[in-house]
């Protein structure tokens, strides 16, 4: 479980936020500062005052999986094979072990024809899925993502939700500007001006935003 208490960073405000395992859906209006939340929840800003705990400790940079929103902003490395390397080597993986876990990773998203190309010359799609496999391929038990979605069509999105279904992270956090996606997970946070509006299951949350943009297409087709 993930616990925020007293959180302040820039336009973050949250006295108390309890995250538990599952998938939880982060949606709100841009600007709301939904990709800041992330970052403190991965561990890659600190907060300014307060605490984040995950399972009782400190988020580390490196512990949980993150995938950017922009394809282009994930790469560390310009190999498709280095980028999927690098959590492992940063972990001191042996290399042969390294090698066949990069293998086997690619093969999951059908991209190990790729792997020796740079990823300058990887499509839109091939570099979220790049990232998702790179956020993946350490097994980490805390997963978030930066509304990754946006950049795949429906076929890669199915694949990227097959890869992180068995994944076996306990725990994903997902930003999302789908609000069909987001009502089918178990637990739904609204944040509005940095400050969290509404959290709870997706019955719980919904329907008190049947008049905003933030309502999911199919319960408004089919109620």
């Amino acid at each position: 479980m993930i616990e925020i208490r007293d959180l302040a960073f820039r336009s973050i405000r949250i006295g108390h936020l309890l995250i538990p395992d599952g998938t939880t859906a982060l949606i709100g209006a841009n600007g709301s500062g939904k990709t800041t939340l992330l970052r403190l929840l991965a561990g890659l800003t600190p907060p300014d005052t307060g605490s984040i705990t995950v399972d009782g400790m400190l988020p580390e940079p490196g512990c949980a999986g993150f995938v950017n929103e922009y394809p282009d902003r994930n790469a560390l490395f310009s190999r498709f094979a280095d980028e999927l390397a690098a959590p492992l080597r940063f972990r001191h993986i042996p290399c042969e072990e390294l090698e066949q876990r990069v293998k086997e990773a690619a093969a999951t998203a059908g991209l190990e024809r790729q792997l020796e190309r740079t990823m300058d010359t990887l499509s839109g799609g091939e570099k979220v899925l790049a990232a998702l496999l790179s956020a993946l391929i350490s097994s980490p038990e805390t997963l978030i993502l930066d509304e990754f979605d946006s950049h795949l069509d429906y076929d890669s999105l199915v694949l990227a939700e097959n890869l992180i279904s068995s994944s076996g992270a306990r725990r994903v956090i997902r930003c999302t500007q789908n609000m069909d996606l987001a009502a089918q997970y178990g637990r739904v946070i609204v944040l509005h001006r940095g400050r969290v509006l509404r959290a709870g299951s997706p019955e719980e949350v919904f329907p008190a935003l049947e008049e905003t943009c933030c309502y999911p297409f199919s319960w408004r087709a089919f109620r």
